[in-house]
Order: structure tokens, then C-alpha cells, then sequence
């Protein structure tokens, strides 16, 4: 079989590129990466928000081809179970994909008005009501699964799909200088001092400004 391939869009940019990247990376999936151009509508879809169906990221594995984060983490959990991408408890399994769907259906006011930039840094950033509200919310969420499964990670010992899933929320808090507790900023610095985060973070500040109206659009 071929080596499995990921298509992906901007890494600096690219927060759903970036949760089936971790994933992919986590499960211990030996892939290669296609990284789409700026120009492509698949990349300015995902970018810009502008479909709630984006086909970027996406997995060709063989005759596979599956799309759509949440259902890329899924099939990574089938081909790679001991990978842990998602819990081994039936009652933690099922809140692992609660929370990680919350992510994935929800949190647009703070997504569209912190829009991941990894590059930036905004200093002092004026947070509006409904975006603290979502901010308000997953820090809920941290926090919860922190205490009930014991840390570090959400669900335990070691990161999973919801830790790929809340990554880019975590490049989103530092970049617009989010304040947070001491539990969750210790959880963000552990998120990004992954390996695999540390890779990503790289590759991004390395990538060439080519998505000017991103920082007007929101």
C-alpha cells in the first residue's frame, strides 16, 4: 500500500489543517504531507470560514479517502487503536467525543474573532462578549477534564483527538494574549511543547505571507 497522504493548507493559518495533522501524528501514522497553495478555494474555505463542510484537511490512505477532522480522528483511532487517540474507558470515550464535537460545531465567535495566527502576537487584544464567552467555556472544558481524568493531557497521561482538537485554540490564546489560570496556561504550555507542535509552529513561522486579507477579513 501507498504511503498515506494528508492534504493540508497553511500551517501558520490552518487550524483545521493543523487538528488532523496532530492527529495523524499522535496516532503514530507514518504519512506524507500535500500542502495545497493559498489560492486554492479549498484553503480560502477553510481559511475564511466560508463553508461549515471544508474538504481540507483530508486523509488518502489506499483506496480511503476521508475528510472532515472529526471523522479523520475516528478512522485513525480504527487503523492505529493502540495509537489512544481516544480513551479506552467507554464513560471517557464518549466525553472525549462530546467535547471534541463542542469543538468542532461550535465556538464561532471566538474563532472568527480570533482567528489563528500563529506568527502574531497581540498584545493587550480587546476580547469581545461573545468570543469571552466562548473562551469562558473551554477553559470549562479544560479545567473539567484536567480534574477528572488526572492530567497532564485532557484524558489522562497522554494527548489524544481532543488535544489535537483544541490545539489551535491553544496558538489562538497565545497570539492574542489570552488570560488564563495557572491550571490552563500550564496545559497550553504542555500542548505546545509537543514534539509534534513544536514541528508544526516551525514550519508555519517559516511560511512565506501570502494570505493578506486574513488579517483584514475579521
Amino acid at each position: 500500500m501507498a504511503k498515506p497522504v494528508l492534504t493540508i493548507s497553511s500551517k501558520n493559518y490552518g487550524a483545521w489543517a493543523l487538528r488532523g495533522w496532530l492527529m495523524c501524528r499522535l496516532a503514530g501514522l507514518d504519512f506524507s504531507e500535500k500542502i495545497i497553495p493559498p489560492d486554492d478555494p479549498a484553503m480560502k474555505a477553510e481559511m475564511l470560514l466560508l463553508s461549515s463542510s471544508m474538504l481540507v484537511p483530508s486523509l488518502q490512505h489506499g483506496n480511503v479517502k476521508v475528510w472532515d477532522t472529526l471523522a479523520i480522528g475516528e478512522y485513525l483511532n480504527e487503523i492505529k487503536p493502540k495509537g489512544g487517540l481516544l480513551p479506552a474507558d467507554i464513560q471517557a470515550r464518549a466525553h472525549c467525543r462530546a467535547i471534541c464535537g463542542e469543538m468542532h460545531s461550535g465556538f464561532a465567535s471566538m474563532r472568527g474573532a480570533l482567528p489563528m495566527n500563529i506568527k502574531a502576537r497581540f498584545r493587550g487584544f480587546k476580547i469581545w462578549s461573545r468570543a469571552q464567552a466562548d473562551i469562558d467555556r473551554i477553559v470549562a472544558i479544560w479545567r473539567e477534564c484536567l480534574k477528572a481524568y488526572g492530567g497532564p493531557f485532557l484524558f489522562g497521561k497522554q494527548p489524544g483527538m481532543a488535544d489535537a482538537m483544541y490545539a489551535p485554540v491553544v496558538t489562538r490564546f497565545l497570539s492574542y494574549d489570552v488570560p488564563l489560570d495557572s491550571v490552563c496556561a500550564a496545559y497550553c504550555k504542555r500542548v505546545m511543547d509537543l514534539p509534534a507542535m513544536q514541528e508544526w509552529v516551525a514550519a508555519a513561522k517559516e511560511e512565506p505571507e501570502e494570505i493578506d486579507e486574513l488579517d483584514a477579513e475579521f
